[in-house]
């Protein structure tokens, strides 16, 4: 038994009143499919072009490790060169990831590469990210901590993603003092006798492709799934409601410190309660 996906509404191009009114206001998914057919990158960003301009950038690299005690917020499990990386991900598949990295401030000839888009939403210029994956890594399931709207852009081949409203957190385990859900889940293959609620879930699906946009709304739910090795590019418009923004300093600058704090107390033994909690009160309140 699958899960309960529908496919993400696609347009190839849209108005900023269209995008406005029926997307952000309703907070509603949609692909559009042609927004980067005009930007310099569409023809020029691929693994290859990276490696010629930022190749000796000594970038961060993530994989699909659980969380350990020992790890600070968004620490990195490694370190290389991007030259390096880039040959690894045309080589073989790889777990390696590279996560939430401001190349653009690194490289700034990429910032001519692309366009802003005018869609209604105030885009923070400074936090252009990068994402890189090789072949079959994921993104576990989370959401952001700053309850962003997300303008999510896909280059050089292929990437599923996942996504759930932020009223289907009752059925995803959510891990206590995180952005996550458990991370024994596998969202291609769930096992519903151990996460049972997980067949209440209803969520969105789709396949992006190369130059494709993502629009992901305030606090959903994501789960990624490179296909073949890529990367994107997101862009971020802070949330428009207070209830959301309060939310998002909350994330900031409480949950995450309490977080960090009970880890260094009490060690492997904090991860292991949050773990334990996520699964006994999900499945007590579906049972």
């Amino acid at each position: 038994m699958p899960l309960q996906l529908t496919e993400i509404e696609r347009v190839k191009t849209i108005s900023k009143e269209d995008f406005y009114a029926n997307f952000v206001k309703k907070q509603k998914p949609v692909v559009v499919e042609q927004l980067t057919s005009d930007w310099p990158a569409y023809e020029k960003w691929s693994l290859k072009y990276i490696k010629e301009i930022a190749g000796d950038k000594i970038v961060p690299l993530y994989d699909d490790r659980p969380v350990s005690y020992k790890d600070g917020f968004n620490e990195a499990h490694a370190n290389m060169k991007m030259s390096d990386y880039i040959d690894l991900l045309n080589s073989k598949p790889t777990n390696f990831r590279i996560f939430l990295y401001n190349l653009i401030q690194e490289v700034p000839l990429l910032k001519k590469d692309f366009l802003w888009p005018n869609l209604g939403l105030r885009l923070v210029k400074q936090l252009p990210m990068l994402f890189f994956g090789g072949e079959n890594s994921k993104v576990f399931m989370h959401y952001d901590i700053d309850y962003s709207n997300i303008l999510h852009f896909h280059f050089h081949g292929k990437k599923r993603c996942v996504l759930f409203s932020p009223d289907q957190t009752p059925y995803l385990y959510k891990v206590p003092f995180s952005l996550i859900s458990r991370e024994d889940i596998d969202f291609d293959n769930p096992d519903f006798d151990k996460f049972p609620a997980l067949k209440q879930a209803k969520g969105y699906v789709t396949e992006l492709r190369h130059g494709e946009m993502l629009y992901m709304p305030e606090g959903y739910w994501h789960y990624m799934k490179y296909q073949t090795p890529g990367f994107s590019m997101s862009l971020r418009a802070f949330p428009r409601s207070i209830i959301k923004l309060s939310k998002a300093a909350y994330n900031v600058f409480i949950m995450r410190h309490i977080d960090n704090f009970m880890k260094k107390r009490k060690g492997q033994k904090w991860i292991d309660y949050k773990n334990e909690k996520a699964l006994s009160t999900t499945n007590k309140n579906f049972s």
